[in-house]
């Protein structure tokens, strides 16, 4: 494995994530980067999104649900998308799962155990009239929970669906109004070949490098032998918070000497820059940071504050309304 230099581990990283203006299409650009985070949080847009806009400027973001939902060349798993050629790896997790080989696991089984009642209903609401929302579906059970988790709350069908769900039981099928749409898996999920789980995780390995383009060692950065350390072009954009760049902060710190970490469950008063702030991308150094702030009712893009080197801001910043359909731009 080639040892670089920092420069060129900077280039090749920003390059093996498409950051270079080199991303051409949606699904290409997802198959390159590996996948998508999903999050509710869009002050600006939703991040599974933003991340696509950072790479390709100004593009159509039902692009994204009509290859996800209609033409199923991405297929969503635990809050994240991936390109459909994936799904057999994802297939060998989805089946460890169900084994019971970590505390997690066993915890899940006996939820299944002690509401076989719930997961027999579900299952043939489900067959008979998925998709379908979750709240749809009736808390038959008789144990109710008397914590509230942060995700999916109380009801035992919520945290039922996401057991089925990360077990490959049933998935999501399509989304109303950002609502999953849930569904038995053997109708939304294409057949595939069966992986064994440890070649699964060497091969999902082995994307994440090639998505990562360098990885820091004993040895020092290491870079995938498709990797480029070619210059990268003088692009400004913006990342978000998810953006597989920095989505590792340590080893962002490491890459950019750029110490980044999301506020937006910080007090206030604790935070030291604020809520939903966005580091800013120039060639292949991040520069600074800036807090951006979409109102949808009003089609206001204003600026709430920036940090650091704020001179390419503008720049970037029209772009990023004109992509978001702003009015009007408050810097």
């Amino acid at each position: 494995m080639t040892v670089v230099s920092l420069e060129d581990a900077r280039r090749i990283a920003v390059r093996s994530q498409l950051l270079d203006g080199s991303a051409t299409t949606v699904l290409d650009t997802i198959r390159q980067i590996n996948y998508l985070q999903i999050d509710p949080i869009s002050t600006v847009a939703p991040p599974q999104q933003l991340v696509l806009w950072s790479r390709l400027g100004s593009y159509d973001t039902d692009e994204l649900d009509r290859l996800l939902w209609r033409e199923r060349k991405l297929v969503e798993w635990q809050a994240f998308i991936w390109p459909v050629e994936s799904l057999p790896l994802l297939w060998a997790r989805m089946r460890r799962r169900r084994t019971g080989a970590t505390a997690s696991e066993r915890h899940s089984t006996d939820f299944l155990r002690e509401h076989a009642s719930l997961r027999r209903y579900v299952l043939r609401e489900l067959e008979r009239d998925g998709p379908m929302l979750s709240r749809v579906l009736q808390d038959h059970s008789r144990a109710k929970r008397d914590e509230r988790h942060p995700w999916w709350g109380a009801r035992n069908v919520s945290l039922l669906l996401e057991i089925l769900s990360a077990r490959g039981v049933v998935a999501v099928a399509g989304r109303e109004q950002g609502h999953r749409l849930w569904d038995l898996a053997e109708r939304v999920y294409p057949k595939v070949e069966k992986v064994p789980l440890r070649t699964a995780e060497r091969l999902l390995a082995e994307q994440r490098f090639r998505a990562q383009g360098v990885r820091l060692t004993r040895k020092g950065w290491e870079a995938h032998p498709d990797a480029s350390s070619e210059p990268v072009p003088d692009r400004v954009t913006f990342l978000s918070p998810f953006d597989r760049l920095i989505h590792d902060r340590d080893r962002a710190e490491a890459l950019f000497d750029f110490y980044y970490r999301l506020e937006m469950y910080v007090p206030r008063a604790k935070r030291e820059y604020g809520y939903y702030v966005l580091p800013v991308l120039v060639g292949d150094r991040v520069v600074g940071r800036i807090e951006p702030r979409f109102d949808r009712k009003t089609g206001t893009l204003e600026v709430l504050g920036a940090w650091g080197e704020t001179s390419r801001n503008d720049e970037a910043l029209a772009q990023l309304a004109t992509w978001l359909g702003a009015e009007r731009l408050r810097a």
